[in-house]
């Protein structure tokens, strides 16, 4: 694909090529988003953040990331705080947003309103989630982490990844799930309830790519024999009453003991956050927090890389980072106490 000055709005627009790409781009970014380095390439330029639903670790990494690259962040974090409350369309809203800014990354509750907003937009907007559809940014730092945790140089092949949760409305488990169809040789193994199964269309999808795909409710079985293991919440926004959501709750759960007992050793465990802490969910355990295996801490911290690659790449200026490269003048602990390796 063309990177520069495009949408970047659904996984189905990037081949192999383009993921390999970004994903050297996103390399090139470690010394910035560790602050060894700072870089003016994108001083001046303004990054408008509309975040439609609530969001915490999606939309301050997209701002932390034009930052390090030298530009500036406008937020709206509310529906209820826009012109939208007041009936403003979205075509109305882009086109004046997108006078004010240099690239947009917006998330709204709705499936396809992203896509909807890009077609009045005058510069380049990048989906942070549209309802259960689509997370593309979330899939790309999946798959990085995936990567750099299995120690894969180049493209992925030949694992097993098990999918544990919600995967009717998880539109992260949607997004990861159509970027794999990109590669070969890939089990699937997705273990949620009959009810919220992963749609048709996208298990379809996985079998015509060549992988090999097992559904279950049996979470001792489904965990067994994984390179990765990948947890979601249940995605309560998405039920039409809460009682709904409460049948679900906790009923996949992943502890210190069902690790030990039923994952092979080194399995990676993976989770997009935010994990249900709460005693009636809890599907990913506080006592995992400090087993070597656990990945989502480095999975955030990749998905700076991934943002500041994709900002670099939409803009055209990856090619130019080193050249308003600067010292870093603060100090700041993240310089000198590197956070662990992976495994």
């Amino acid at each position: 694909m063309q990177f520069t000055g495009s949408h970047i709005l659904s996984i189905n627009q990037f081949d192999i090529q383009d993921v390999e790409r970004l994903f050297q781009v996103a390399d090139a970014m470690e010394p910035y988003a560790q602050r060894a380095k700072r870089t003016r390439v994108l001083e001046g330029a303004i990054l408008s953040n509309l975040f439609f639903e609530p969001s915490t670790r999606t939309r301050v990494s997209f701002g932390c990331a034009f930052n390090l690259l030298g530009g500036h962040v406008r937020e709206t974090s509310d529906i209820k705080t826009s012109a939208i409350s007041k009936g403003e369309s979205l075509y109305d809203t882009a086109r004046v947003i997108s006078g004010y800014s240099d690239v947009i990354a917006m998330r709204h509750p709705v499936a396809g309103s992203v896509e909807e907003f890009a077609r009045a937009s005058r510069v380049p907007v990048i989906n942070a989630g549209d309802g259960p559809s689509e997370h593309p940014s979330q899939a790309l730092l999946d798959l990085y982490t995936i990567r750099k945790e299995l120690g894969i140089n180049g493209p992925v092949a030949n694992f097993r990844i098990a999918m544990v949760g919600d995967l009717k409305y998880g539109r992260t488990v949607h997004s990861l799930s159509k970027l794999l169809c990109l590669y070969n040789n890939i089990h699937f193994t997705l273990v949620s309830p009959v009810e919220l199964r992963m749609p048709a269309e996208i298990v379809d999808q996985l079998r015509a790519a060549g992988h090999k795909v097992i559904e279950t409710e049996d979470m001792q079985e489904g965990l067994q024999n994984n390179d990765t293991v990948y947890l979601t919440r249940i995605q309560e926004e998405r039920f039409s009453h809460q009682r709904e959501a409460d049948i679900y709750r906790g009923r996949f759960r992943l502890n210190q003991a069902i690790y030990t007992r039923h994952c092979k050793p080194n399995t990676v465990i993976m989770h997009p956050l935010p994990r249900d802490s709460r005693a009636e969910a809890n599907e990913l355990d506080e006592d995992l927090n400090q087993h070597p295996s656990l990945a989502i801490f480095r999975q955030t911290d990749n998905g700076v890389l991934i943002r500041m690659a994709l900002f670099a790449l939409t803009l055209g200026v990856a090619d130019s980072v080193q050249k308003y490269e600067e010292e870093v003048r603060w100090f700041t602990a993240r310089r000198y106490n590197k956070p662990s390796p992976p495994r």
